[in-house]
C-alpha cells in the first residue's frame, strides 16, 4: 500500500518508536516511564496514533489513541481519545529544522464530567536521524501551561 500523498512531510514518523521518559508537574511527584509512540500508515490521507507507557516495574501507566492528519502543507492536526475522559483537537505545524522534521501542537480540549480538567496541551515531536523526542505541556487543574512530560524514542 502507497503512503498517500498528504502525509509525505511525515512519512519519516511511520514505524514504531519506543524509550524512555520523565514525568513532572507541579501537582504530582516527578517519575520516570517507558513511552511507545506508534505511527501506522492506514492506506487513507491520515496516521493512526497509539502512545502507550509503563513505569519501570512494568505497570501500564497511560495510552491514547488517534490520528494524525496533515490538511495542506505544513499543517498538521492531531485529533486524541484518551480513556481517562479526554478528547485533544490538536493544531500545528511541519516543519523540517535543521536535519529534524518537527510537529508542534497546540490542543483545546474536552473533558467528561469525572475526568481531570485540563484546559489545554501543547506537544512537541522532533524525529532527527532514528531518534524522535518527544514533549508535552498542559494546562490543567488550575496551573497554567507547564512542562510535564519528556521522552527519547528510537525507533524499533
Amino acid at each position: 500500500m502507497d503512503l498517500s500523498p498528504a502525509l509525505a512531510p511525515v512519512a519519516a514518523l511511520v514505524g514504531t518508536w519506543r524509550g524512555e521518559g520523565a514525568g513532572s508537574y507541579p501537582t504530582i511527584d516527578d517519575f520516570s516511564y517507558t513511552d511507545e509512540v506508534v505511527f501506522t500508515d492506514v492506506g487513507k490521507p491520515f496516521l493512526h496514533y497509539v502512545q502507550r507507557s509503563w513505569s519501570p516495574d512494568g505497570t501500564p501507566m497511560h495510552t491514547e489513541t488517534g490520528y494524525l492528519r496533515i490538511p495542506e502543507a505544513g499543517t498538521a492536526e492531531l485529533i486524541l481519545a484518551q480513556p481517562m475522559g479526554q478528547t485533544e483537537l490538536a493544531e500545528g505545524t511541519v516543519t523540517a529544522e535543521a536535519d529534524a522534521l518537527v510537529v508542534e501542537l497546540q490542543a483545546r480540549l474536552a473533558c467528561s464530567a469525572t475526568a481531570k480538567h485540563v484546559d489545554s496541551t501543547r506537544r512537541r515531536y522532533e524525529l532527527a536521524g532514528n531518534t524522535l523526542v518527544t514533549t508535552f505541556a498542559m494546562a490543567a487543574v488550575g496551573q497554567p501551561m507547564t512542562h510535564h512530560l519528556y521522552s527519547r524514542l528510537q525507533r524499533v
